[in-house]
């Protein structure tokens, strides 16, 4: 009898491994990685700076420390080298990055109707590769991210994207991301393969976007590979694979394709429920006062983005575009790009056009998934395509997906837990980030 219970007992925790074990998995990573950096930063929103204080504090010119003094900073330096030093969101504030964002917003400063033109084009040509004639079965990121390759690298060079430029920035750009979700470890062979192709052009005088003097080559190379083709290339990927996925679930959406309005509550629906940017952190160069509390100087502020905008008058987590006829951002705590007075995206004007465009590249398409849909997606956009006219993927296919998609997850969590440790050893053990500061103000 005993045997019999533990063999059923076995048998129930091995059934239910998918629905507790990645859970309980993350929360052991979220402990090694505060055990191995240790405890740091105050939540914002949180306990000692409510919602009501987040865009103030945010806004502050105290809250301006974006990399030196923060243990946190080596990991992300970690993941995205090389050059981490010049990337756009790690630049202490001062000229160097004065003029490098100047640089971001002359690139990005395009008409939407370029940018609608780019971004349809890349689709057009992504789609046109896969079967007219029956159900695809794709990863929505992966599909994507050549899309944005070949748009970027026109944005930057002024001319069409060539297929081996395409295939390093895609191989740069899934490297990247890949490590910062910790589902890889990083291989910067693959990275300096296009830092090599960049630098190449700068100093062949074929690339349009260079930093003046005192920048090197060297440095614009690594400035052009963080901005544009690690992060543009990465958030608008899976900025898009989001909308799709969020548009095939929401049944209405089919019959709005040509409504530019409706394509774009689409949108902000999708950035309410699913924000592109997690948590953003700044160190405080001054102490700043937050209602009677007040936060010392060289505090690492952590900027929740999902959590402030589940504190607005659209708290859920419901998919309904239609809010946004009546809902006011303001109102909803809504700040998909960040918050203007301290480094907002550079692209929030010509992203959400060039999602649009998206949505109305892919009306050939229905898009359907049962794969689980998180912020995070480290499962990369499961999806099924089906094409005008043709059968869709039915009810066993999108049950086998839902199925592997559920015991994937308890691998990729397991991987990440172990690979995501590694990481954070090995960038503790380098510390580029401290080592790059001590040395260049010793």
């Amino acid at each position: 009898m005993t045997t019999g219970v533990a063999v059923l007992a076995a048998a129930v925790a091995l059934w239910t491994l998918p629905g507790w074990l990645p859970r309980a998995v993350v929360r052991l990573r979220e402990r090694v990685f505060a055990w191995v950096n240790g405890a740091e930063g105050i939540p914002v929103p949180g306990p000692l700076v409510g919602a009501e204080h987040f865009e103030a504090v945010y806004s502050h010119p105290a809250a301006d420390g974006r990399s030196a003094g923060a243990g946190l900073s080596d990991l992300f330096w970690y993941w995205l080298a090389p050059g981490a030093h010049m990337h756009q969101e790690h630049l202490e504030p001062g000229e160097r990055y004065r003029t490098v964002a100047r640089t971001t917003r002359q690139v990005l400063a395009v008409r939407h109707e370029r940018s609608d033109e780019l971004a349809t084009a890349a689709v057009r040509r992504a789609l046109d590769a896969l079967p007219a004639d029956r159900t695809t079965r794709v990863r929505l990121r992966d599909l994507l991210m050549p899309v944005w390759a070949e748009v970027y690298h026109e944005l930057v060079f002024a001319e069409p994207c060539p297929r081996d430029a395409r295939d390093l920035v895609v191989a740069n750009a899934d490297d990247v991301v890949t490590a910062l979700k910790c589902t890889g470890l990083r291989h910067l062979d693959r990275r300096d393969r296009l830092t090599a192709y960049l630098r190449d052009r700068v100093e062949a005088g074929t690339c349009p976007v260079v930093l003046p003097p005192p920048f090197t080559a060297q440095e614009t190379a690594w400035y052009l590979q963080g901005a544009f083709f690690n992060t543009a290339v990465v958030q608008m990927s899976e900025a898009a694979a989001h909308v799709l996925l969020c548009a095939g679930a929401y049944g209405p959406a089919r019959g709005q394709v040509d409504d530019d309005e409706a394509l774009d509550r689409i949108v902000d629906e999708t950035l309410r429920v699913h924000p592109l940017f997690g948590i953003a952190h700044r160190i405080t160069s001054a102490p700043i006062d937050v209602g009677d509390a007040t936060l010392p100087t060289g505090s690492v502020l952590l900027f929740n983005y999902l959590a402030y905008q589940r504190t607005g008058t659209a708290p859920d987590d419901t998919f309904d575009p239609e809010r946004w006829r009546t809902l006011r951002p303001r109102d909803a705590h809504f700040i998909p790009f960040g918050v203007t007075a301290n480094r907002a995206c550079p692209a929030r004007g010509s992203a959400p056009v060039m999602l649009r465009a998206v949505l109305r590249g892919f009306r050939r398409y229905d898009v359907t998934s049962s794969a689980a849909h998180t912020r995070s997606m480290p499962n990369r956009g499961p999806a099924y395509l089906t094409p005008a006219g043709a059968p869709g993927p039915g009810r066993a296919r999108l049950a086998a997906m839902r199925l592997a998609d559920r015991w994937a997850d308890v691998g990729r969590s397991v991987q990440q837990l172990v690979l995501g440790t590694v990481m954070v050893l090995d960038a503790r053990r380098r510390r580029p980030c401290t080592t790059y500061f001590r040395e260049v103000r010793a």
